[in-house]
């Protein structure tokens, strides 16, 4: 739609950037905020959130060369190259090598870590909700061609230009989608850390639930690599993300209870 938030000659600034960037900050506040009523040290946990961001853009770079690495052995992509630095990337990607990146950082400093995970969950729906505006702004992540009420029809050169979405055509608002699930998940997550919970449930809720979002919403969305046994590489992520939460939910769910402080 808007993929240039201000354009100056031939240098812009990207609508989609500068809405992750926020979706990071309005994250962290609200990360910081929940650790200190679970009496977690600031500065770890501030330090924790910024190593974890760098991880998921490295993550999500990486998993995307991944999935398309055919083209950018032959050369049909280039690998190093503005559009691979400016693309969005798989998101999953980047969460799993974030989640590595935090478990060996509460290891490291000590910090508890299913306490420290929970804090940070819906602090991230709330990013995602934020950041996947940015992707219907730059018209990236889009979906399959539909003829609905709310369809949306990408018009913009410029938007093409940056992520190839295909004009004039009605197609499902699968950005948007995201966007409204994850703002949900948040909501609820916000909710339940509030209450008295078991370490670790607040994790597993959101990978419960923001896995069976995305599994629901790749069927709107288009796949450039195609499906593999009937699913896209994203729902078999989704999949595996989701039976992680529930099986966490499930192994802690008879654990102490600890309630944030008001």
């Amino acid at each position: 739609m808007y993929p240039k938030l201000i354009s100056i000659g031939k240098f812009f600034i990207p609508t989609y950037g500068t809405l992750v960037a926020l979706g990071f900050l309005a994250a962290l506040w609200v990360t910081v905020r929940l650790a200190r009523r679970s009496k977690l040290p600031s500065e770890p946990v501030t330090n924790l959130a910024i190593y974890c961001a760098l991880a998921g853009l490295a993550g999500a770079k990486l998993f995307m060369i991944l999935f398309d690495i055919r083209d950018y052995w032959s050369g049909a992509k280039p690998l190093f190259s503005l559009d691979t630095l400016q693309a969005a990337g798989v998101y999953q990607g980047g969460f799993l090598l974030a989640l590595v990146t935090a478990i060996l950082y509460i290891r490291h400093n000590r910090l508890p870590g299913l306490q420290t995970c929970d804090v940070f969950a819906p602090g991230i729906a709330l990013g995602q909700a934020i950041g996947r505006i940015g992707c219907f702004s730059a018209g990236c992540c889009w979906g399959v061609e539909c003829h609905l009420p709310w369809a949306v029809t990408f018009k913009n050169p410029e938007a093409w230009n940056l992520t190839g979405v295909p004009l004039g055509i009605p197609m499902h608002p699968t950005q948007l989608y995201e966007s409204l699930a994850d703002a949900a998940i948040f909501a609820l997550l916000y909710r339940l850390i509030a209450r008295p919970h078991t370490p670790g449930a607040i994790l597993g809720w959101y990978l419960a639930l923001y896995s069976s979002a995305r599994f629901a919403i790749e069927f709107f969305r288009f796949h450039e690599q195609g499906l593999h046994l009937g699913l896209s590489y994203t729902q078999w992520i989704s999949l595996a993300t989701l039976a992680a939460g529930l099986v966490l939910l499930i192994v802690r769910r008879s654990a102490p209870k600890l309630a944030l402080s008001t």
